[in-house]
């Protein structure tokens, strides 16, 4: 019985200190850099080492997304990601790769993620993650109408740059929280010129949801995701999915001060799921594109534990 009561104070410690994180380093948190994802309730691996492995299964995602269709120069990203247990007690594995273009400039990032899964209760698991790897960002500066051709503070750009991130994930079959940045290192480009000086500031994520079994065929999981970086402004992003007879997913979506989104999902088989969102910007942007367009598909080979009968819903 002791050891029950310590396992259970144990837990609700780690539940409290994740968010007392969340309050401390969220508002310490120059604009939001990393990719955007609406389906990020299905991507949480993308940005939080720590996920890997926890599908009990080998799982194959990829993601592409089309933001603000119709407007000259807006990002477009490509993510594709996988991960897996190895066989040792608790240990995940992961790999990345995400392209990204925004305007006259790209990047590319390939990373490898390792996690380590405790058991703190019968159901109860806290997750510990690491991620490294390397990210390349380009400036074309011929894809801008240059008013001086000979400006060097728009000369051609290549540079690398080290990854290292961090995350931890707390979860059960039924809700989950976790608290995440993807790279800790801050880079700057054109460092070298006085003029202008271009970074990328370190970026916190906090994600949480909970699955709500309204009967037998039907799960609701409203989740959040909340993104800061120094000198933004605190993103947040709010998002309700209905599981219909384990096949079908429909949801909406609200980005604070941003978008709403609608989401639908398909599970075509066991192992094959394919989702879709839309996002109608709120702000006037908006006058000027026709919103935005994501697709995702998932693969997941082998069996999950318990995966028949009560599938994980996140």
């Amino acid at each position: 019985m002791n050891k029950i009561l310590m396992t259970y104070k144990t837990s609700n410690i780690i539940v409290l200190l994740l968010f007392v994180s969340m309050i401390f380093v969220m508002p310490s948190a120059q604009a939001q850099q990393d990719s955007q994802y609406t389906q990020y309730m299905y991507n949480t691996h993308s940005v939080n080492p720590a996920y890997a492995g926890s599908r009990g299964s080998l799982s194959i995602m990829g993601v592409y997304r089309n933001q603000w269709v119709g407007l000259d120069g807006a990002p477009k990203t490509l993510n594709f990601a996988m991960h897996s247990p190895i066989g040792i007690k608790g240990v995940g594995l992961g790999l990345g790769f995400v392209s990204d273009q925004i305007g006259p400039t790209s990047e590319s990032m390939v990373t490898a993620d390792f996690s380590y899964t405790i058991t703190l209760e019968n159901e109860l698991k806290l997750a510990f993650g690491m991620k490294g790897g390397l990210a390349i960002w380009d400036m074309d500066p011929t894809k801008l109408n240059i008013y001086n051709p000979n400006d060097y503070n728009l000369r051609q750009e290549n540079t690398s740059s080290p990854v290292i991130g961090s995350g931890i994930y707390l979860y059960t079959p039924k809700w989950y929280i976790g608290l995440s940045t993807p790279n800790i290192l801050e880079t700057q480009y054109y460092d070298d010129v006085k003029v202008s000086v271009a970074s990328e500031k370190t970026h916190f994520y906090l994600i949480g949801g909970y699955v709500f079994t309204l009967n037998p065929n039907l799960k609701l999981k409203p989740a959040i995701l909340a993104k800061a970086v120094v000198g933004a402004p605190l993103a947040l992003d709010f998002s309700a999915n209905a599981l219909i007879n384990e096949n079908l997913t429909l949801g909406l979506a609200y980005r604070l001060d941003a978008a709403v989104s609608a989401l639908a999902g398909f599970q075509i088989t066991d192992q094959m799921m394919i989702g879709y969102a839309y996002d109608y910007d709120t702000t006037s942007l908006g006058n000027y594109n026709s919103g935005s367009h994501e697709v995702f598909l998932r693969f997941e080979l082998g069996t999950r534990l318990k995966a028949k009968v009560n599938p994980r819903f996140f």
